[in-house]
């Protein structure tokens, strides 16, 4: 670490004696404590050291008789450099007793102890000499003058070199410590505030002084982060308006030579950062001279100072990365429900939740490029933004959903929905859009803040599902049925695993010959006390979840099984049907999945009938058509499911290569009533009209029957030709049931 003097500073320097105690009357001195019961030995030391200075500070002795006077006052003073000590005083072991004493009761680790002895023989022994960490020992004999100072010298010299080192270990504890402290402060003010408190601890200094640092990259561009004692009241000001102190000056020279900078009158200026990157320069009155000072240990303690930085740096702009969403410069979502979290469980009311998403936004980032979809979310963003007051949080949450936090008066969801009335021009193309929104109401009761996101969340869910372009408030009803959605998924997840869902067979005939034409495999889910769960209440949950795509394999490999056996046994009718879901066709391994079941089990594509639903005309006609066709390429027949309960569009039976269409049981339920057979006999001419088979389903008794057939409905299913059945019992009917 390099150090600058100002003009005229002693360039000298030593080490900072922290261990050392100092007397109020007499400042800091070298102590040494006599203790013997001859008056000579007293005499001769006391002259020996009168006057005497060493290491700039003055040599003091002190004196005891005896072995307990010398206890009472080690009890009460504890900065004692050196002790001679009579090793036979009153007593054979007394001066050993009295070495233990001063090691291990009163602790006084680094003092020096010089034993005296009468006659050669007394001398301790190594062992003796090692284990009290014994300086040295002396006859009184051979107790000069000279050789006593000399003794005193050396005694010294090693007291404050073992005090520098504990003063340095205690100052890189407390170096060490800091740094943990300081790199869990909140903010930039706190750090500097710390940086100070700690350079005064270490320094053993009043805390007096300023913390500069940069409001951004240019050098001169300094201002007070945080000051303190007599220095308070420069605080938040430019460096340029506070250099006119002069013992500023040395910050000043700091900042100007990116160096550590001693002044004059002690003050103490330390440059603290990496190169190209941000740093502080702290400024502290150390009425301290130079030599007083230990470069080392600052150049420590500015070094770990410029880690901390630096590692503080790196964590705001993780924190960054964290909690912002850099594509539309807006918090995201752990920034948003950590906020919401904080308001409810100090159950803050009054306050709106709402969540914010962009209709058809993926087709629109599908058709037109991700370009443009970034641009579109940008543009909603801004929108959004500058529909809403500044202290009302907006995060991005989601690919296409934005999260608004803010009071009832200013939140208001219809407003919100608005705010994109009019076209929104992405990259010179006019683009409509709409927004949905799901919203909830904060209690003032404490709650978690992510659950008032998951309540949020599922109102959004059910808006875009039944309200599209609206806005909904979260009931208690929508979490309940959330809930029970949840909880029948895992029920699923464990009757999948445990085998308890099973297919059933149900007959086709041809309503004119009553020959059989076709079997539909039924999947069926009985649970562990009995109790059936309906196809309309799992299928969706296994569609929403994932899971149909596997239970759609097993159904497919199943029913195709059963066929082959049909075959085998001479009693197959002409098809086998399946039932697909929308999830199922979207799926890149589906055309992989259905030719493995037709190649698993034996069988051509003419075997296998595909029922699909209206709902697929939803997907992409392009998709859908080629989807389909490839199917039929194979000799697989398509069959339009449930007809008229869904989308009811006529256009794509057109557009789409199909084999036949099902009358869904609501439409043949009402034949018999006034006028209830219209929708049936619509479905049956226009199946005719285009050239599609016609399959009527819930037939359950022969009235509907002779309806359907002069209505020239071709083919039917239902409970009057056969109830759903096992495979055991589709066996034994079909052999009765004359082909």
């Amino acid at each position: 670490m390099r150090y600058e003097k100002l003009e005229g500073q002693d360039s000298s320097s030593a080490t900072i004696d922290a261990a050392l105690s100092v007397d109020s009357d007499s400042g800091l001195k070298w102590r040494i404590l006599v203790v013997d019961h001859d008056p000579d030995v007293h005499a001769a030391t006391r002259a020996a050291l009168q006057g005497k200075t060493l290491f700039d500070r003055p040599l003091v002795s002190m004196h005891a008789f005896s072995g307990d006077e010398a206890r009472s006052l080690l009890l009460r003073e504890h900065g004692l450099a050196m002790v001679i000590l009579d090793v036979v005083s009153e007593q054979a072991c007394s001066g050993l007793d009295l070495v233990d004493f001063i090691r291990h009761s009163v602790d006084l680790r680094n003092t020096r102890i010089v034993l005296l002895t009468g006659q050669p023989c007394q001398v301790p022994r190594l062992e003796t000499l090692l284990k009290y960490d014994i300086n040295d020992y002396r006859t009184k004999a051979e107790l000069t003058q000279d050789r006593l100072l000399a003794m005193v010298v050396t005694a010294v010299r090693s007291y404050k070199q073992l005090c520098a080192v504990d003063a340095s270990r205690a100052s890189l504890e407390l170096i060490l410590r800091s740094s943990a402290t300081l790199l869990e402060t909140k903010d930039s003010h706190e750090f500097a505030s710390g940086v100070l408190t700690q350079l005064a601890a270490i320094l053993k200094v009043g805390r007096e002084g300023v913390v500069c640092a940069r409001r951004s990259a240019s050098p001169h561009d300094y201002y007070v982060q945080a000051a303190a004692g007599r220095f308070f009241q420069l605080e938040g000001l430019p460096l340029h308006l506070v250099t006119s102190d002069p013992e500023l000056d040395t910050l000043l020279k700091s900042v100007e030579r990116r160096c550590n900078v001693y002044g004059d009158n002690g003050g103490l200026a330390l440059h603290i950062g990496h190169k190209d990157e941000q740093d502080i320069v702290v400024f502290i009155d150390a009425e301290k001279k130079l030599s007083e000072l230990d470069p080392q240990l600052l150049g420590v303690f500015c070094a770990n100072l410029s880690t901390l930085l630096h590692n503080r740096g790196l964590l705001e702009r993780l924190h960054d990365s964290a909690y912002y969403d850099p594509l539309v410069s807006l918090p995201n979502r752990a920034h948003f429900v950590k906020e919401v979290d904080e308001y409810a469980r100090h159950g803050i009311g009054d306050h709106v939740l709402a969540l914010i998403d962009i209709d058809d936004f993926s087709a629109a980032n599908d058709v037109m490029g991700h370009r443009f979809g970034d641009r579109l979310l940008e543009r909603v963003a801004r929108c959004l933004q500058d529909s809403l007051p500044d202290n009302v949080l907006l995060a991005r949450l989601g690919a296409d959903t934005f999260g608004v936090l803010g009071s009832i008066r200013q939140v208001q969801p219809k407003r919100l929905l608005e705010c994109v009335r009019q076209p929104l021009n992405i990259d010179g193309v006019p683009h409509k859009v709409s927004l949905t929104c799901g919203y909830v109401l904060l209690p003032e009761e404490p709650q978690a803040g992510a659950d008032l996101v998951k309540d949020a969340t599922i109102a959004l869910k059910r808006a875009k599902r039944d309200h599209r372009g609206q806005d909904l408030q979260y009931a208690d009803q929508m979490g309940a049925e959330a809930r029970a959605r949840a909880l029948l998924l895992s029920e699923l997840r464990e009757a999948i695993e445990s085998e308890r869902l099973f297919l059933v067979y149900q007959p086709q005939l041809n309503l004119r010959t009553h020959g059989l034409v076709g079997i539909e495999a039924l999947l069926r889910w009985r649970t562990e006390d009995g109790r059936f769960v309906p196809p309309d209440q799992f299928i969706p949950v296994a569609e929403h979840s994932g899971l149909i795509v596997p239970l759609g394999q097993w159904v497919l490999s199943s029913a195709c099984q059963t066929m082959r056996e049909l075959l085998d046994a001479g009693i197959a009718p002409e098809r086998m049907a399946v039932n697909v879901s929308t999830v199922q066709l979207q799926d890149p391994g589906f055309f992989a999945l259905v030719f493995e079941a037709l190649a698993g089990s034996g069988l051509q594509g003419i075997h296998l009938e595909l029922e699909i639903t209206e709902s697929v005309a939803a997907l992409p006609t392009e998709f859908l058509n080629s989807t389909l066709s490839a199917l039929r390429a194979k000799g697989i027949s398509i069959a339009i499911d449930d007809f008229g309960t869904g989308y009811s569009s006529l256009s794509y039976l057109e557009r789409l290569p199909l084999d036949r269409i099902k009358i869904d049981r609501l439409f043949i339920n009402q034949l018999l009533e006034p006028d209830g057979a219209r929708i049936a006999e619509m479905v049956a001419q226009l199946g005719s009209k285009l050239g599609l088979r016609v399959l009527a389903e819930g037939i359950e008794d022969v009235a509907t029957w002779e309806v359907l057939l002069a209505m020239d409905c071709h083919e039917g299913q239902g409970y009057h030709i056969a109830m759903p059945m096992g495979r055991n019992e589709l066996v034994g009917w079909l052999q009765t049931h004359p082909k």
